[in-house]
This record gives C-alpha cells, sequence and structure tokens, in this order.
C-alpha cells in the first residue's frame, strides 16, 4: 500500500452513498479497508467507491458472522458505518461491544439526522437534509422551486468529508489519550456548517432570503452559466473587478458596461446583454478566446469531456480501473503520494483474519 495513510486498518459495513465514499478517502490515500457487505451485493470496476477495498460477505444475521466481524474490529483503527441508530447495536457490533475488545477504536457513525433528536430514526435521503439545513431554500431561480443538486451537498459534502475529517481527527486525539471514541456525523449538522459563510452573510444583512438575488446563486451577472451558439454553455465567475473588466474587454464589452459592475439595479440588463454576446459564438469558440485568461471563465464539460480536457490530462485528475474511467485519488501529496487506484476484490474470510492477525474467541468460532 502507498499513501500517506498506508499502515491504517478500517473495517467499511457497506452500504450506500457517503460511508462508502468515506471510505474509498481512506483507501486511496493507503489504508487497508476490508468492506463488510450482505451476501450476494455485487461490486464492480465500475463503482468508484469500491476501488481499492477488499469485500467480505457476511450475514450479520448470524451469531458466528458477527463474531467473524467483531474479530476483525478489533484489530481495526477506524469502523464506518451508515445505518439507522440502533442496527449496530442490535447485531451486537455496537460501540460498547467493539470498544469492548478494541479501547483505540475510532467509530464512524453517517446517518442523514444524525444518532439523537426527533428524526433520528426516520428515513431520508440527500436532498430531505439539505432543505432542513436551510441550503436547499438558497438554491435555484427566482421563481422557481429549487432544484435537486444532485447529492453532493448533504451526503458527500457535509456528510462523507466531514466524517473523514472527524475520523482523521480522532485519530489526532487517540495518539495521546490511547482512548477511540464515536463520530456522529449528520448530513444535517454537515449540510449547515457548509452554509456557514451564507448564515454570516444572512445575519449581516448582505444575503437576501431570495433565490437568484444574490453575489453567488446567479443574480449577478458576473456569475453565471451562459448558452451558446450551439446549445453548449460557459460558466463565468469573474467577481472581483479587474477579472470582470478582462473578461469585458475580451468579450468586446465598452467601458460603460464595464463601470456598472456593482450597480445591483443594472444586473437583470447586464445579464440579458452578456447572455446576447455569448450566444454568438459556440462553446469552444468561446473557449479558445477566454479560456487560461484571468476572465475567470470555463467551458461547462460533460462526463465525457472532462477527462479528455487539456488541463485534467495534465494533471492527471482522471484515471482508468477496471476499464471505466474515475476521478483520480486527491489532494496530492509530495512525499508520500498515493498509488494507481485498483479495482475492489473479494476477500475470503479466513484471508482477512489472517492477514490482520485477528482471532476469534472461543464463543465465536464456536
Amino acid at each position: 500500500m502507498a499513501g500517506p495513510l498506508a499502515g491504517l486498518r478500517m473495517v467499511e459495513m457497506a452500504g450506500l452513498g457517503p460511508g462508502p465514499f468515506c471510505a474509498m478517502l481512506f483507501a486511496d490515500l493507503g489504508a487497508d479497508v476490508i468492506a463488510i457487505d450482505r451476501p450476494g451485493v455485487p461490486g464492480g470496476s465500475n463503482d468508484a467507491t469500491d476501488r481499492g477495498k477488499r469485500r467480505l460477505a457476511l450475514d450479520l444475521s448470524q451469531p458466528e458472522a458477527c463474531g467473524a466481524a467483531l474479530a476483525l474490529i478489533a484489530q481495526a483503527d477506524l469502523l464506518v458505518e451508515g445505518f439507522r441508530p440502533g442496527v449496530m447495536e442490535r447485531l451486537g457490533l455496537g460501540p460498547a461491544e467493539c470498544h469492548a475488545r478494541n479501547p483505540r477504536l475510532i467509530y464512524g457513525r453517517i446517518t442523514g439526522w444524525g444518532q439523537t433528536g426527533p428524526l433520528s430514526a426516520a428515513a431520508g435521503h440527500d436532498l430531505n437534509y439539505i432543505a432542513l439545513s436551510g441550503a436547499l431554500h438558497a438554491i435555484g431561480r427566482p421563481g422557481e422551486a429549487p432544484p435537486p443538486p444532485l447529492n453532493y451537498l448533504g451526503d458527500y459534502g457535509g456528510g462523507a468529508m466531514l466524517l473523514a475529517m472527524g475520523l482523521l481527527a480522532a485519530l489526532h486525539e487517540a495518539r495521546g489519550s490511547g482512548r477511540g471514541q464515536v463520530i456522529d456525523a449528520a448530513m444535517t449538522d454537515g449540510t449547515a456548517l457548509l452554509s456557514a459563510l451564507f448564515y454570516g452573510l444572512h445575519a449581516a444583512g448582505a444575503w437576501s432570503g431570495g433565490r437568484g438575488g444574490n453575489l453567488l446563486d446567479g443574480g449577478a451577472h458576473f456569475y453565471d452559466t451562459y448558452a451558446c451558439a450551439d446549445g453548449k454553455f460557459v460558466s463565468v465567475g469573474a467577481i472581483e473587478p479587474k477579472f470582470f473588466r478582462t473578461l469585458c474587454e475580451l468579450c468586446g464589452l465598452d467601458e460603460s458596461f464595464t463601470a456598472q459592475q456593482m450597480d445591483r439595479t443594472q444586473w437583470p440588463l447586464m445579464k440579458l446583454r452578456l447572455a446576447d454576446v455569448f450566444r454568438t459564438r459556440t462553446r469552444d469558440e468561446w473557449s479558445s478566446v477566454l479560456e487560461g485568461s484571468d476572465a475567470c471563465f470555463a467551458p461547462v464539460l460533460d462526463w465525457n469531456e472532462a477527462p479528455a480536457h487539456p488541463h485534467n490530462r495534465a494533471r492527471g485528475t482522471f484515471v482508468t480501473v477496471g476499464g471505466a474511467v474515475q476521478p483520480a485519488p486527491a489532494p496530492r501529496f509530495s512525499r508520500t503520494p498515493a498509488a494507481q487506484p485498483r479495482a475492489g476484490k473479494s476477500a475470503e474470510l479466513a484471508e482477512a483474519l489472517n492477514d490482520w492477525g485477528a482471532t476469534l474467541t472461543a464463543q465465536e468460532a464456536a
């Protein structure tokens, strides 16, 4: 294993979405991750969150399978689970049982609503969690319903990424204390935290409650996307006056237009003017004019185009794993770089136990 987390061991109680993604981040950076699946659950090279892991099928409804899982957990540094509150306890794999075998274990729990609170037992998905956090209300065009912004915010930003931060923070603390702890990562909490800037601006009276009327939500003409002559799109983020000036100069707009950048009364008309300008050329023609300048510009690329873009190719932003194009591990490390990801693979229980030096108690082996 290569990468800055080489030597760490993680047990992932396999599920969907943020838990597997969080475990993938650790596997990418060198951790030895064993994902415990239900029997019959398929993995595959097309699933990027499967990469770098060993998958072990255990029927946790059977006591002997739970005993085997506990034996592995006893040798792990980290555990990640994303079940509803109480499920792991009912299986006999809750924090109390795991810490009795492994007091240094960092036990990561990720749910939408959190382990406590009146909604903790309810079903939900990303869209519900970001709605409750206030973030969804701020996304979209004025007068329109908030659109589902994929599941980046709740599942991955407010969920998996903050769980990863919590796991690493707890690992750091355990170096001194010698004690593990439980991380309660709720997507509602995490999405609220991601919204810190906007709550601050709102409290200062600098962010309106409506959609599409503010600096970063599409209200400003200099921070938006525009259609081109071929029906494709470009993105513009020229917030600072010097960058907006560059954009205007390269687009052939005069000084009188440039000077009105921060006059909010002019924003709707200025947006229409920029829209007219961008419709005069194709997306790739605008890229040849604006890309690489200080106009804060980028073409809007699809899933096929992004891996082929020269910048992404030069940086190796995408890799091919098992014949499937996937994002490469990130961030980059100067001294302990991550290895090329490999496809996930199935493992046998005996192999996993032997590799980790895990042993079953007499009761578990019975």
